[in-house]
């Protein structure tokens, strides 16, 4: 698949931030597709733990205490909040330093589509802490999860410029490390940031914050 395929350089699919956020209608379909995605991210970089809140707290949408001191620098964990999988990675210098060349690819690269983006994550990396991404880790289009692709340049058709980041394998959306989708995807939106706060250096909460208490 060539980069033409799956990036482009012009704005014809640009988000339009006046439309309404609908964030409710993602929801984490058990499909082959989203088996699928799971098994892709296993493959393509490390993951710490997954799923470690009893099935009662799970049920209850209850916040996720989440130590994220042992995630290595390029690798990532997944939690289960609502139902839904979190990603949380820890992103490494180069990581960052490549999402600064992808805004001109990107749909809505300042994070200005309302519903998806808390307040202290509407900044370049979308994130409290530059090195800490936390993201729900299903495809704003159908619900799909996406894998994890953390290589960069043209391998699995992704382009040249690709700089790390996430294919859906459905229908070919794609994110950058910053979950900011390319243009001309069927994914209207970025990948949703969750409610999170910082316990300590070394542990976070998913689904606290200033604006959502538990």
């Amino acid at each position: 698949m060539s980069q033409d395929t799956l990036v482009h350089d012009d704005d014809d699919g640009a988000v339009d931030p006046n439309l309404p956020p609908d964030p409710s209608r993602r929801f984490w379909v058990t499909t082959a597709c989203a088996v699928g995605g799971v098994a892709g991210v296993a493959t393509a970089v490390p993951l710490v733990s997954t799923f470690s809140p009893s099935e009662k707290a799970r049920a209850a949408g209850a916040p996720v205490e989440v130590d994220i001191g042992d995630i290595p620098v390029g690798a990532m964990k997944t939690v289960e909040w609502r139902g839904k999988p979190v990603w949380i990675i820890h992103r490494s210098p180069e990581q960052l330093a490549g999402l600064k060349s992808q805004d001109a690819l990107l749909a809505d690269p300042n994070s200005k589509r309302p519903g998806f983006t808390p307040k202290y994550a509407e900044n370049e990396g979308r994130s409290r802490k530059p090195e800490i991404f936390v993201c729900v880790g299903i495809c704003t289009h159908l619900g799909c999860s996406p894998t994890a692709h953390f290589e960069t340049g043209g391998g699995g058709g992704l382009g040249a410029s690709w700089q790390g980041g996430f294919l859906c394998p459905c229908h070919g959306s794609t994110f950058d490390l910053a979950g900011r989708v390319y243009k001309n995807k069927p994914a209207p939106d970025n990948l949703e940031v969750p409610p999170y706060q910082y316990l300590s250096d070394t542990r976070i909460i998913v689904g606290v914050d200033e604006d959502n208490k538990a």
